[in-house]
């Protein structure tokens, strides 16, 4: 995303948040106010994409890792999905996030392990700011994505 913008797709019930092409101190912000947002909405397990995303700083790397930490002492996890490869999967492992935040490297693969009972919502309003628009799921057809801009 060349604006630097976070956006979010609600697949099922879990709130997918597309991360910008560059997470730094000038992005992180918007990342970290997305991903606190659907989780005091209750939602423990929260999905980051990152297959677009191009690079990563400290900053970026402390918003996910407190967002883990916060789903974690709440029943549920963040998880990553990561390209295949680049600076940003070469990050997390330099970093050793790799063993402490489940990372997929595709989007299907993270929802299909998704367990029940692990998403808990407590309101259906997206963020405040955030428009909403439905397009039909790809993953079997079934239920609808919401996409939130922020």
């Amino acid at each position: 995303m060349p604006d630097g913008s976070c956006s979010l797709q609600m697949v099922g019930v879990v709130p997918v948040v597309t991360a910008p092409a560059e997470i730094d101190v000038t992005t992180a912000g918007q990342l970290r106010a997305m991903l606190a947002g659907w989780a005091a909405r209750g939602h423990t397990t929260l999905v980051v994409d990152m297959t677009g995303t191009q690079f990563c700083d400290c900053a970026g790397l402390t918003v996910l890792v407190r967002a883990h930490k916060q789903a974690l002492a709440e029943g549920g996890e963040l998880r990553v999905v990561l390209p295949a490869s680049g600076s940003v999967p070469r990050i997390f492992t330099l970093t050793g996030l790799d063993g402490v935040i489940p990372h997929f490297t595709g989007l299907e693969q993270v929802l299909a392990q998704v367990p029940d009972g692990r998403v808990r919502p407590r309101g259906p309003d997206p963020p405040p700011g955030c428009a909403a628009a439905q397009s039909p799921i790809a993953q079997g057809g079934e239920g609808e994505r919401n996409t939130y801009s922020g």
